[in-house]
């Protein structure tokens, strides 16, 4: 049988709504109090298998002259391929399945090979050579143009003819959990002729996915938009943290840069595009017709329940703000990796691809608080008679993500991040 069949089952229990059944078998990295070695797991339900355990053990062996599951990253698994990273999720899939004994009926072997989940500090799951952040979302991109331009024209005139994007910082990129110190910068106040130096006052968050570079391509070629999808390994939950006053102030001529740089928080756990498979659509019709170099046959779009909560500081109640799907994205990340590279722009296993905010036609599915604020014009109201236009320190942002099948989800798990209070 197939992984993504639905009918399978896995002797670990689990819910219909967990995010990780067999049809999942996310890749991330993980370590516990008990052994601190940063090491490859997959989830499955409320537990980590340890895969470096069963590599060990000659159960799991993807190459032969090296191990590649003891790592701290998934980038040497990454780099085998995908008719490797194909066959090790079906032997995987082959050991959880209800009817195998071999895990199952060996208690020993069990209590090596997986440890609870919530026992596990899940860890960044991948080195990130390169971090691009795209803005790809038409209904996000009228929305800024619209309130910051003139609405009748509020997306600039290349918006429809390539997915417009931006180099951003590698090095900022931390995984789900990891607090996020609110950042410093300059702030052109509008009673002002000058500039002052001040902690952000408008601390945004960005709903986003990102994709996985699977397989690079070499500095002058460039990658077709049939090849792309081949070059993805897997998918992410992506929060771009937004300081919306240093942006205002910074981005013109040369886009955001301390506005975006100080964090863009990750999703642990990487899902497969295979594991994905079963959940791509149409992407929205695009007019005008691209060029051809982005012109696709193929089901690009993927269908993602994505959601939004914000706990505010103090708060054990966390308010769901926003209901959106990423399958409304006007521009697929095959489009984004063909662009990428269609200027002889090399990449690399590991390169991280966000998709830019995705938000939704309605006011309650927009993936930002500048767009469900309407950059602070119309507060948020939460539990508690708390009102929210941006963030404030103490807030919890968190976002989740699944696929919905037939009896089961493929999911995401969340993306989370506390903000602390800037330096002084």
């Amino acid at each position: 049988m197939h992984p993504n069949d639905p009918k399978l089952t896995s002797f670990i229990a689990m819910s219909a709504d967990s995010h990780f059944p067999i049809q999942n078998l996310p890749f991330g990295i993980f370590c516990t109090d008990v052994n601190r070695t940063p090491r490859v797991g997959a989830a499955i339900g409320d537990q980590v298998l340890d895969l470096a355990v069963l590599e060990e053990l000659g159960l799991l062996k993807p190459t032969s002259d090296q191990r590649v599951f003891n790592r701290s990253s998934l980038n040497a698994f990454i780099a085998l391929g995908k008719t490797t990273w194909s066959a090790t999720r079906a032997e995987i899939s082959h050991l959880l399945r209800h009817d195998n004994p071999l895990l199952r009926d060996d208690s020993a072997l069990r209590s090596r090979a997986f440890c609870a989940m919530r026992d596990a500090q899940l860890m960044l799951p991948i080195d990130i050579p390169g971090y691009t952040d795209f803005y790809s979302s038409k209904e996000h991109a009228t929305n800024v143009g619209t309130m910051f331009r003139d609405p009748k024209n509020a997306l600039l005139p290349n918006w429809l003819h390539i997915p417009i994007g931006y180099n951003g910082r590698a090095s900022s990129v931390v995984v789900s959990g990891t607090p996020v110190r609110r950042p410093m910068g300059q702030i052109k106040l509008p009673d002002v002729d000058a500039p002052i130096f001040s902690a952000c006052r408008k601390l945004d968050f960005e709903l986003e996915t990102a994709f996985v570079v699977g397989q690079g391509s070499a500095l002058g070629d460039s990658i077709s938009i049939d090849a792309a999808p081949s070059h993805i390994f897997g998918m992410v939950l992506l929060n771009d943290w937004s300081a919306r006053d240093l942006q205002q102030w910074e981005y013109v001529p040369l886009g955001p840069f301390n506005s975006k740089t100080f964090a863009t928080s990750i999703s642990p756990w990487v899902v497969t595009m295979e594991a994905l498979e079963p959940f791509f659509v149409e992407s929205p019709k695009q007019e005008p017709e691209p060029l051809p170099y982005l012109r696709q046959q193929a089901k690009n779009g993927v269908d993602i329940a994505l959601e939004v909560s914000l706990r505010p500081s103090g708060s054990a109640q966390p308010n769901t703000i926003s209901k959106t799907n990423f399958k409304h994205m006007y521009w697929t990340m095959a489009q984004q990796l063909a662009h990428h590279t269609v200027s002889g722009c090399n990449t690399q296993v590991g390169d991280l691809m966000g998709s830019g905010t995705v938000s939704g036609a309605t006011s309650d599915s927009f993936g930002s608080l500048l767009e469900l604020t309407w950059n602070g014009q119309r507060p948020l109201k939460l539990t508690g008679d708390v009102e929210r236009t941006f963030i404030a320190d103490g807030d919890e942002i968190t976002m989740t993500g699944w696929c919905q099948g037939n009896g089961y989800r493929v999911g995401f798990g969340e993306v989370s991040g506390v903000v602390l209070p800037a330096h002084n």
